[in-house]
C-alpha cells in the first residue's frame, strides 16, 4: 500500500485506497531540485511497484528533452506522458512540444480542451458573458486568447455544429481526438448533462473539409524561433499540415 498523504490541515491521514498508481505525472518543473535527484526518485518509485508509468506536466521543451537525455544516460524510466494545454483557441502546443513528442514518444493528455470554457457555445460576440460562465471568475488565471481569435473559431465552429447536428463543445473535443500524439481530453464537466455531452464528442469524425476549416480559423503566427522551423518541409512532415 502507498504511504498515506498528510493534510496541511490535519493529522488524519487519507489512503489512496490503491497498491499502485497506473500514471504518476510531476505538475510543474522543480527548478531547485536537480533532475538526477527527481528521475532517479521516479525509477525507484516504478521498480518497487508503487507507480507504472511517470508523466510531466506544463514543462518546456527543453525541460523535457533534458530529463529524457538524463534518463537514457542512466537507464532510468522514461517520461510517457505530457499533460498540456492545447485548444482551437490556445495551439502553441505544436510549435515545439507536439514535434518533442512525436520525436521522443510522448502521448499528450489535454487540459482545458474548451480553451478555459471560451468553447461552450455560450459566448457571442459583442455580448457580455453569461452569468453562469466560470470565465467570470476564473478568465485572469487563464491563457489569454484574442476576442478576434475567439470569434473566428467560434463562428466556424457554429457552422460545422449546424452541419453535423453536434453541439459546439463536441465539435472543439472531435477536433483535439484527431491532433497528432493527443491520447486522451481532460474534461471539466460539472454536472451529469455537460459529462454526457462531452462524451458525446467521440464516435463519430469530421470531415477532411471540417478539419482545414477549424485548422485555418485557428491558425496564428508561431513566436520566435519557432516560425522559422514551422516554415519548413520538416515540421509538416511532423505535423500534418494545419492549412
Amino acid at each position: 500500500m502507498i504511504s498515506p498523504k498528510w493534510t496541511a490541515s490535519s493529522t488524519v491521514p487519507i489512503s489512496l485506497g490503491t497498491d499502485y498508481l497506473d500514471l504518476l505525472q510531476l505538475h510543474a518543473f522543480d527548478a531547485m531540485t536537480p533532475v538526477e535527484e527527481v528521475l532517479s526518485t521516479l525509477d525507484d518509485l516504478v521498480h518497487a511497484g508503487k507507480v507504472r508509468y511517470i508523466g510531466v506536466s506544463n514543462f518546456s521543451g527543453w525541460q523535457i528533452m533534458k530529463s529524457l537525455a538524463v534518463a537514457d544516460q542512466y537507464g532510468w524510466q522514461r517520461y510517457v506522458v505530457n499533460q498540456v494545454y492545447y485548444s482551437l483557441v490556445g495551439r502553441d502546443y505544436e510549435w515545439e512540444l507536439m514535434p518533442l513528442s512525436l520525436d521522443q514518444g510522448l502521448g499528450a493528455m489535454v487540459w482545458s480542451p474548451l480553451g478555459w470554457g471560451r468553447l461552450t457555445g455560450k459566448l457571442r460576440r459583442g455580448q457580455p458573458l453569461p452569468k453562469d460562465s466560470r470565465l467570470n471568475q476564473t478568465a485572469e488565471f487563464g491563457p489569454p486568447v484574442s476576442d478576434d481569435l475567439l470569434f473566428r473559431v467560434l463562428d466556424v465552429l457554429e457552422e460545422i455544429a449546424v452541419e453535423t447536428g453536434r453541439l459546439v463543445p463536441q465539435v472543439a473535443l472531435n477536433w483535439l481526438t484527431r491532433r497528432p500524439t493527443v491520447l486522451s481530453v481532460i474534461i471539466g464537466a460539472r454536472n451529469e448533462t455537460q459529462l454526457r455531452q462531452n462524451l458525446d464528442a467521440v464516435g463519430w469524425m469530421l470531415s477532411d473539409d471540417q478539419m482545414a476549416r477549424l485548422n485555418a480559423a485557428s491558425l496564428t503566427e508561431a513566436a520566435y524561433p519557432y516560425f522559422p522551423y514551422r516554415r519548413q518541409e520538416g515540421f509538416a512532415r511532423l505535423n500534418p499540415p494545419i492549412v
